[in-house]
């Protein structure tokens, strides 16, 4: 239980359907936050949902886990210059990792979590990881790391509803989480001193030196560990003309490389560490997401490669590529972009 509305109306959904329940927050953070899942205002939701709902509510200290897993792993990336997702490390490590040893090692039978995602049988008859009722709140996305393992142990109470049923239903129950609004930021970026400040008081920052593809230098931005592939804004580079966009990203030579809208197009994308559901990789067409919020693209798989049917923008290293069936309903595999 985040303190958020979707796993408050799935810890009641699972209580009216007779299960005993047990509502469980990970304390992940102890340093400053004000995003996210992880304040102390969170926590206090959560126990007094788990209380109307007449539930045991406990609290699984998991931070040196996820300082481990999570938070390490995030600035490693930043300093090499790759650009990662500490959500889906986060449910990868802890919540479907961490949290499902420990319930199982207190004999529980299932986590069920809040997350819009669906668990139901494929075409094949085999379970699997489909995307949520709610296409405007799927979260399969970041979930995807289930897909090669544990799905016999997981539950989306809230993953065949949409976000508004969701909350009408948080509503009828007089649920203090019915009208909150939903986390967007990870969890251990202060609103207030954000990236910059966390990085930096972790990493050396460096200034960088912006130049176009032919190698020209435009401009210099102070924290070139900062700047990911795609980005446009926050470059310091004179206004007046076409748009010009992040292309490469050298961190070890300080150097950040921008073009216009064409130089961001490939056709393809490495990626690294597969993980493929029981039918295994794929061998015709398929779709490919590459963020949270993106749209999916036609693709196919060649080895390490994700070739796109047609060009699309680059996607930065660290990011996740998941793949999904060519009706765009059950999570196939995923990789990192390398």
């Amino acid at each position: 239980m985040s303190g958020g509305v979707d796993s408050s109306v799935a810890a009641a959904r699972l209580v009216e359907a007779g299960h005993e329940v047990v509502g469980v927050t990970m304390k992940l953070w102890g340093g400053e936050s004000d995003t996210g899942c992880c304040s102390v205002s969170d926590v206090d939701d959560a126990r007094r949902v788990a209380q109307q709902l007449g539930i045991d509510h406990l609290v699984f200290n998991f931070g040196d886990d996820f300082a481990r897993d999570v938070v390490g792993p995030y600035v490693a990336a930043h300093a090499a210059g790759s650009t990662p997702n500490p959500c889906i490390e986060c449910n990868r490590h802890l919540k479907f990792d961490r949290l499902t040893r420990r319930a199982r090692a207190l004999g529980f039978d299932a986590v069920a979590t809040g997350h819009h995602a669906r668990i139901a049988p494929r075409p094949d008859g085999a379970p699997g990881l489909a995307r949520g009722a709610d296409r405007a709140k799927d979260q399969s996305y970041v979930v995807h790391v289930l897909v090669e393992d544990g799905l016999d142990r997981i539950l989306f109470p809230v993953g065949d509803s949409t976000k508004v049923g969701v909350r009408a239903e948080a509503a009828r129950l007089g649920l203090r989480t019915a009208a909150k609004p939903d986390s967007q930021d990870v969890c251990f970026i202060s609103s207030t001193g954000g990236r910059r400040t966390f990085l930096g008081d972790r990493i050396p920052l460096r200034a960088g030196t912006v130049v176009d593809t032919a190698g020209r230098p435009v401009g210099t931005v102070p924290a070139v560990e900062l700047v990911t592939i795609g980005q446009r804004k926050g470059l310091g580079l004179p206004g007046g003309g076409a748009p010009r966009y992040v292309v490469d990203v050298d961190v070890a030579g300080g150097v950040v490389t921008v073009g216009d809208a064409a130089d961001l197009l490939t056709d393809r994308v490495r990626v690294a560490g597969w993980a493929w559901s029981s039918a295994g990789a794929p061998t015709g067409p398929v779709l490919v997401q590459v963020s949270a919020h993106a749209a999916p693209r036609a693709a196919r798989i060649d080895g390490d490669d994700v070739v796109f049917e047609v060009p699309a923008r680059r996607v930065a290293p660290g990011q996740a590529v998941v793949v999904y069936d060519p009706t765009d309903t059950w999570v196939l595999g995923g990789a990192t972009v390398a």
